[in-house]
């Protein structure tokens, strides 16, 4: 969805939308692909006792190659921080693309807490492993040349989704994601989530949790798999995408994009947006 399209939500009739937790990860500020001014409206729109940024906030890998910061990714760094200077416990999970932050883990920036991992114990008793993901890609641990690849891939297929779309924009057509499209349909990359998604429910099971909350493959989702809870909070880049916990422990996938949609189309709303 255009990035712009989010600007007008802004308005003070609609209360914040309020949350016990909220996850989000893969962000990427730093590159052209990065939704920030969409993330920027999510933020001001939401509240939470407890956020947790669950790797790939800044992209490193990108920055390195070429230097990409305008305001509203600024902007986004000085919203979380403010929100932590005004009681929100928030806590970074650094990634792969941050992985530079790893040095920093049990150390606060301002009063951001910088973890490896962490143990987060929802409102009705479940433990959830919370962390990035990356360490448990074979390809990101044993071929790190093929995941910059596959990044600069990456990185190429965002930018011709963004000319189709320019182009469905004219005929007024919806949105559409290539790069979800083909994870979705290309056998090679559904082996590749299917066989991530098992080995963080092994690793969960070995943790002694009840589910795993995680990123880095940009794909929301949320499932039990052989009686353990796998969610992934998605991305900023495509979907974005959260995932939250409510007042009583229940857990939903937040589509952002898919929210704004439904207050352009006077549809009803989640009780908790409508919240003030």
């Amino acid at each position: 969805m255009d990035d712009s399209n989010l600007s007008f939500i802004g308005n003070d009739q609609i209360g914040p939308a309020k949350y016990r937790t909220i996850w989000i990860s893969d962000i990427h500020l730093g590159t052209a692909g990065c939704k920030a001014s969409s993330l920027l409206d999510f933020l001001k729109h939401t509240e939470a006792d407890t956020i947790y940024l669950v790797g790939d906030i800044i992209d490193g890998w990108r920055l390195k190659k070429k230097f990409f910061w305008p305001q509203a990714h600024n902007d986004v760094i000085q919203k979380i921080l403010r929100k932590a200077r005004k009681g929100t416990r928030v806590v970074y999970v650094p990634g792969n693309h941050d992985e530079a932050a790893r040095q920093f883990v049990d150390m606060k920036f301002g009063d951001i807490e910088i973890v490896d991992e962490a143990i987060h114990e929802t409102a009705d008793g479940k433990q959830l492993w919370v962390v990035h993901g990356d360490k448990f890609d074979g390809i990101m641990q044993h071929a790190r040349w093929v995941a910059h690849l596959g990044d600069v891939a990456y990185t190429t297929l965002l930018v011709v989704n963004n000319y189709l779309n320019a182009v469905r924009r004219l005929f007024k057509l919806p949105y559409w994601s290539l790069s979800q499209y083909l994870k979705h349909k290309v056998k090679g990359a559904v082996s590749f989530i299917s066989t991530y998604e098992k080995v963080m429910v092994t690793q969960t099971k070995r943790k002694g949790c009840d589910g795993v909350v995680c990123g880095h493959i940009h794909k929301a989702e949320m499932r039990e798999i052989d009686g353990i809870l796998y969610a992934n909070d998605g991305d900023w880049v495509e979907s974005l995408s959260a995932l939250v916990e409510h007042d009583d422990g229940r857990l939903e996938i937040i589509y952002w994009d898919h929210l704004v949609d439904s207050l352009s189309d006077n549809e009803d709303l989640p009780e908790t947006v409508l919240a003030s």
